[in-house]
């Protein structure tokens, strides 16, 4: 058993947890990885793997000069981060985005962990609040039930929430490729693999409309009694959005743009459904875009309205579930520490960033945080001009509180860049000097860290 005082303890094994662990481990400091699963299932996981995927197998785009989040790759490969690598590791097919093939992932991630020596994995529920050592709570969106409650009275504040839902998964060979076609919009990417990443099923216009019926009239998962959390806009259930107008999906994850059917090219569709190799045998296709609250028999039924998905099999279905995050700008400081204890450190979702790469990314810096305080380095704030930078700025402050809500990384987070003269930067220079700026500060940023360290 390692002495308390000297060992960093993290709850939770997500993105961010493994993240976090991986960082302060490779720094020399001893690690014990807290973890419920299996023991206790949460209801979107499947296994008791660490950085076990449970909505998507995207970390998104993969462009680092004209995309926040493909800058937020290059930034946590450029500090040695273990999500990143692993992603590239078993990385497939998806035109510009960067998918995974999501069990190999999460296998990799776990032997890389359990196979380090400066790291233990305990599979135990952690159900109060430490009162010392050195802690991380990296336990994502499904959180315990205990573990919340704990949280909540601390606090003393409701723990804000929303609701998430993932998608559908479809076994490939159940698909009538007679009728759908491989494709990426805009024939996107380098290779021929790339071009063809992804799986498309075309609509009429008549087929739309009836599609958009029975989606709207379809039994639904409701909220319980007293449950008034919202959803998130970056993942919206399709119902939700068929429900803000008739057009809103087809403008959105079904828009027909890019596209030319192979089966029919003289007919352009009126809308298409996409989806994206979930697996490295390309026997599993997620339907991208396309979270759900419907009820399962309802779903099935509606979503093989799908021109090509007629005889679609599923190896599994979509659902909802609660999600929750912390009001970090009020709760937590710029060392991401708890104000009311700051032995705790809180990483990855539940602080209130959302999606994979940017819960890893605030793994990353919670785990070299809690480094420089036990090993006594001075560790200068990372600049907001980077995309970790203005993630934790934001959550640690820079969001008005009263509004508070999960967000995805992107350039209006960072500091405005310099307007040319005649007016402001046309789009794709402007996100190139972001870009540009971020990598220039961030490398500065690490090569400081570095020589603190040393």
């Amino acid at each position: 058993m390692w002495p308390m005082e000297n060992t960093l303890n993290i709850i939770g094994g997500g993105m961010a947890g493994s993240e976090a662990a991986w960082q302060a481990a490779n720094a020399g400091i001893k690690v014990v990885i807290h973890e419920m699963r299996p023991k206790v299932e949460t209801f979107a996981h499947r296994t008791g793997n660490l950085g076990e995927m449970v909505c998507s197998n995207s970390f998104r785009s993969d462009d680092h000069e004209q995309n926040a989040v493909g800058l937020l790759h290059w930034e946590m490969m450029q500090a040695g981060g273990l999500i990143m690598k692993t992603a590239y590791a078993h990385r497939l097919p998806a035109g510009g985005a960067l998918a995974v093939d999501r069990d190999p992932f999460a296998e990799s991630v776990t032997q890389a962990l359990t196979s380090h020596p400066n790291i233990r994995v305990s599979y135990d529920e952690i159900t109060a609040l430490p009162d010392d050592g050195h802690w991380i709570i990296a336990t994502g969106p499904l959180t315990s039930g205990a573990l919340a409650e704990a949280i909540k009275a601390e606090t003393g504040a409701e723990a804000l929430a929303f609701f998430d839902a993932i998608a559908p998964i479809i076994y490939h060979d159940s698909i009538n490729m007679d009728v759908a076609w491989m494709q990426s919009r805009y024939d996107k990417g380098e290779t021929l693999e790339e071009q063809t990443a992804y799986l498309n099923c075309p609509m009429t216009k008549d087929q739309y409309e009836a599609f958009i019926d029975a989606l709207l009239a379809a039994d639904k998962t409701e909220f319980k009694e007293g449950e008034t959390a919202g959803y998130f806009d970056g993942c919206l259930p399709i119902e939700v959005m068929a429900e803000r107008g008739r057009e809103t999906l087809r403008f959105g994850p079904m828009k027909p743009v890019g596209l030319t059917n192979a089966n029919d090219p003289q007919n352009k569709p009126y809308a298409v459904v996409q989806l994206r190799r979930d697996n490295a045998l390309g026997t599993l296709f997620n339907i991208v875009g396309f979270q759900t609250k419907m009820k399962y028999g309802a779903q099935k039924q509606v979503l093989k309205m799908i021109p090509g998905l007629e005889d679609a099999e599923f190896a599994r279905l979509g659902g909802i579930h609660r999600n929750t995050f912390i009001n970090s700008p009020t709760l937590l400081d710029a060392q991401m520490r708890l104000k009311s204890r700051p032995n705790i450190r809180f990483a990855g979702q539940i602080t209130g960033v959302e999606g994979y790469v940017e819960s890893a990314a605030m793994g990353l810096l919670a785990g070299r945080m809690a480094v420089a305080e036990m090993t006594g380095q001075t560790l200068a704030a990372v600049p907001d001009t980077t995309a970790m930078g203005a993630l934790v700025t934001h959550i640690t402050g820079g969001a008005e509180a009263k509004t508070f809500q999960p967000m995805n990384v992107n350039f209006g987070l960072f500091p405005s860049v310099d307007t040319v003269k005649g007016g402001r930067k046309r789009r794709k220079e402007r996100y190139k000097a972001y870009t540009d700026r971020a990598k220039a500060d961030w490398s500065a940023w690490l090569e400081q860290m570095l020589r603190s360290a040393a």
